[in-house]
């Protein structure tokens, strides 16, 4: 029945050297009073970077590095959120403090040893961003001191989104120099001053 209704279509070799599709991240240009979802990575379309806690932190950096990302979330083998890891977290003094404090090589940490545990979470309730703009997100990142936001749906059961400070801006048009926090607001708003 398929065969009189459809003919299939003619396929071809790979070439050498082929390569994978990648999602262009967002880069659609909103203003502050522009709808939230506009600068939101919706999880139901765009995959998370994840990573399980027991590997290595120079692991994790790599596929920071590979996703162009800055945040992973750490899952466990039920898939489910044990923590969050940032550049911040990899880049800054946690992983050279755990080494002092335990004796060990670098090269033994572990994304677990580093990552903010799941009980130190917060996030945005997907109600309330459906309702906000891009300048209450930006308001909320500020207010936390953190560069990235989960967003949960109701109940807390299911991580549906992630704001991040650095596509925000670039959303917005501001160019940032630093992955400081207080200098990130800062340049937002002078930039946006102008």
């Amino acid at each position: 029945m398929i065969r009189d209704s459809y003919s299939p279509l003619p396929a071809s070799p790979l070439k050498p050297g082929a390569k994978l599709a990648q999602p262009a991240p967002s880069a659609r240009r909103v203003r502050l009073d522009a709808r939230a979802t506009e600068v939101m990575t919706d999880l139901d379309i765009m995959p998370a970077a994840t990573i399980g806690p027991d590997r290595p932190v120079d692991e994790a950096n790599a596929a920071m590095v590979q996703r162009g990302v800055r945040l992973l979330i750490v899952l466990d083998s039920q898939q489910e959120i044990i923590g969050l890891l940032t550049a911040n977290d990899l880049l800054g003094e946690k992983p050279m403090r755990f080494v002092t404090e335990r004796g060990v090589k670098r090269s033994e940490v572990r994304v677990a040893d580093i990552m903010t545990p799941a009980s130190q979470i917060e996030a945005l309730s997907m109600q309330d961003v459906t309702h906000a703009q891009v300048g209450h997100i930006v308001a909320s990142l500020k207010e936390s001191g953190r560069q990235h936001a989960l967003v949960a749906e109701p109940g807390g059961r299911r991580v549906r989104g992630i704001f991040s400070a650095t596509q925000i801006a670039r959303q917005l048009g501001v160019q940032l120099q630093t992955t400081e926090v207080a200098k990130t607001f800062a340049e937002i708003e002078a930039a946006l001053l102008h």
